[in-house]
């Protein structure tokens, strides 16, 4: 349950922190490149707090302590983000009221970078403990369906985050939180970050109460695994017990998420310039074809997370059917179809739009954005394949080998992490070099997801339909 509280904040993230980085007058260069902390700290963190985990002795269990404190900073975290402008303002920013002076706020941007990356590496602290909790009281034979529920409360999480972002009434609701140094899109977050403090503290309490963890005295029967010392040399060092076929895990994992980070980053900028032909600095009409389209794209995630949800119940029946591997692989050329159909549409409806910039008012083609809603919708079912078969396969791996769940899947985070750089520093350019768009690193996506395809075919590991045959899961409730 807990995984839905973090993913509700994520969702915050990516629907209210862009506009509100504008209101402190940063660049939306630097703010794109503050976005880079999110798999800077997962490289270290996530594997560093996995490892830790597998060895912690405390009597309250191996994963319950650090997800108590990863979800305590993140309430911190969130609520520093929420009133930086407050606390810019006492520390000596304008003392300009917000709706008339629009210009930046250097000491409220501070604090906010500050908030952003404590919440990034609370949010990663946080991850690794809770999916390898997960691992533990589901036994060797329930991975991929405790991985189906982890991925359902993922999607409770965003559909809950995506409303509550995309009301854009909290200013309205609890007037209170406006004040001279933050106006309507500082209100709004504040509003729905301090929803999401009590909604992340109540699935807190419930996972904490509810999951009985075996201290690991118990389950070892010695404190020498305990007592040994953890550090990133010792995580490194690790590197080299992973299990059989891990290797290739990673492997397919990183070009997984190749093929996915271009639309994660830049969805609802595709919704806004290329769907509703929109630019967020040309004519007032095309500013506000922008920001239709970018509330069209919040829509459409909001769709894709219900389907996301409805998908998670099917995971465990199809890779006991089919196998992970074979559900895993059929994902990816899933995702090569949608992110071919991305590149058709933004050229379809470039090619049925007659409007130019003397227009004041600009409207897409129906049929394009029904296209592409649908196309929002569809790419929840393998994103709901992408949140829980490859966390089920390393557990199942580590199970096999008789632990270190926390490890492994730390180790699967950096494989997440690296191609998520790559594609944030790498696909802003290589658009510019063909002046298309978002079209170029969605084309670009496509071809990854089916290289992806064939090297899972050859190259995940074999695992028994018998070892995601579901077992009692009484343990979890």
């Amino acid at each position: 349950m807990v995984a839905g509280g973090v993913q509700y904040g994520w969702a915050l993230q990516l629907s209210l922190l862009t506009p509100y980085v504008q209101t402190l007058g940063l660049s939306h260069a630097l703010s794109s490149l503050m976005w880079l902390c999110g798999p800077v700290a997962g490289f270290v963190v996530q594997p560093c707090v996995g490892l830790w985990s597998d060895r912690c002795s405390s009597r309250f269990g191996r994963r319950r302590p650090f997800i108590l404190a990863g979800c305590l900073l993140i309430c911190f975290a969130v609520i520093v983000i929420g009133f930086s402008s407050d606390i810019g303002y006492k520390l000596g920013d304008t003392k300009e009221d917000c709706s008339v002076y629009h210009g930046p706020r250097w000491r409220a941007a501070v604090v906010y970078v500050v908030g952003f990356w404590m919440l990034d590496l609370s949010n990663n602290a946080v991850q690794g403990p809770a999916r390898a909790l997960m691992a533990d009281l589901s036994g060797p034979h329930g991975c991929n369906k405790a991985n189906a529920i982890f991925a359902t409360w993922m999607a409770v999480g965003n559909i809950l985050g995506y409303s509550s972002g995309a009301s854009g009434k909290w200013h309205t609701w609890l007037p209170f939180l406006s004040s001279r140094a933050c106006c309507e899109a500082c209100a709004n977050l504040k509003g729905a970050f301090l929803v999401a403090v009590v909604f992340l503290l109540c699935c807190v309490f419930v996972t904490l109460t509810v999951a009985r963890e075996v201290p690991l005295p118990s389950v070892k029967g010695t404190n020498e695994v305990a007592e040994q010392r953890v550090g990133i040399m010792v995580l490194f060092k690790s590197f080299k017990n992973l299990p059989p076929g891990m290797p290739y895990v990673l492997l397919v994992t990183s070009l997984t998420w190749l093929s996915w980070f271009p639309f994660i980053l830049y969805d609802t900028d595709w919704m806004g310039r290329e769907v509703y032909h929109g630019n967020p600095k040309g004519t007032p009409a095309e500013i506000k074809a922008y920001d239709n389209g970018v509330r069209a794209g919040a829509f459409g995630l909001l769709i894709n997370s219900v389907v996301l949800g409805v998908t998670s119940f099917m995971i465990e029946p199809l890779c006991r059917k089919f196998t992970p591997r074979i559900v895993w692989v059929m994902s990816n050329f899933f995702v090569f179809a949608c992110m071919a159909a991305t590149a058709i549409i933004s050229t379809w409806s470039l090619h049925t739009y007659h409007g130019s910039i003397q227009d004041a008012i600009i409207t897409p083609d129906g049929r394009v954005r029904a296209a592409a809603i649908v196309v929002f919708a569809a790419l929840g079912v393998p994103l709901a394949v992408l949140f829980s078969v490859p966390f089920a396969v390393t557990a199942q791996l580590a199970a096999n080998e008789g632990g270190g769940q926390g490890l492994c899947i730390g180790v699967l985070n950096i494989s997440i992490v690296v191609p998520q750089v790559i594609i944030a520093l790498g696909a802003g350019p290589w658009d510019a070099i063909f002046h298309k768009g978002n079209i170029p690193a969605f084309a670009l996506a496509s071809a990854f997801a089916f290289m992806c395809g064939i090297a899972g075919i050859f190259l995940l590991p074999r695992l028994s339909r018998k070892n995601f045959k579901a077992s009692g899961m009484g343990s979890m409730h």
